[in-house]
């Protein structure tokens, strides 16, 4: 039995929509940051730096939620992850990039924009982290020209990974309307099954 540790409204999210993707059984344990759970001796056994997401499947251990997604496709759907050479490593190109690059400014502003008092946002980080944005979106953008996933003709662990990222800018309120691929890409992702229920459990 596979066992999810975080929630799948925090950073974790990318992996339990992997795990409905994949289609297998699992349970998921929250860990309570604020009782200092993440620091406790079970856990850290589980993952020494004392973060979420981190998975195990029987006696075996992995964190990082890109590589845990890896794992669960490799295991359990494959062709998530491509059926060739040239496809598997265009999924990772897109699943690294999408966290390399897109993600930081798009973190940036969540942290003052969420996590920061409004009286105390730096408007200067929040401005750089916007300017950033409509290059790596118009790579996305351009990339998604003619084709309805990233990747070859189906969905992968690129659309996965990468729409996992791309919907932080709903979270900061960043106007998507002017990227008409992404935004036909991401509904065509809403509509799957496994992305439905991913949805539910953030609820």
């Amino acid at each position: 039995m596979l066992t999810i540790y975080g929630s799948p409204k925090s950073s974790s999210g990318r992996c339990f929509w992997c795990l409905e993707e994949a289609g297998v059984e699992y349970t998921a344990k929250s860990i309570d940051f604020r009782a200092g759970e993440h620091k406790s001796e079970a856990f850290l056994k589980v993952n020494p730096n004392g973060k979420v997401p981190a998975l195990t499947d029987g006696d075996f251990t992995i964190w990082e939620s890109l590589a845990i997604n890896n794992y669960i496709a490799d295991a359990y759907k494959p062709e998530l992850l491509g059926n060739s050479a040239q496809e598997r490593g265009l999924v990772s190109q897109w699943s690294i990039w999408s966290v390399a690059d897109l993600q930081v400014p798009m973190i940036q502003a969540f942290i003052q924009l969420v996590f920061v008092p409004e009286e105390r946002r730096d408007a200067e980080v929040i401005k750089a982290a916007f300017e950033k944005l409509p290059a790596m979106l118009n790579t996305l953008e351009n990339a998604l020209d003619g084709k309805e996933y990233l990747v070859a003709d189906r969905f992968t662990l690129a659309d996965l990974n990468t729409a996992f990222v791309v919907a932080i800018c709903d979270d900061i309120k960043f106007d998507l309307s002017a990227y008409g691929n992404i935004n036909q890409w991401r509904e065509r992702i809403a509509q799957r099954e496994a992305t439905q229920r991913y949805k539910a459990l953030c609820k």
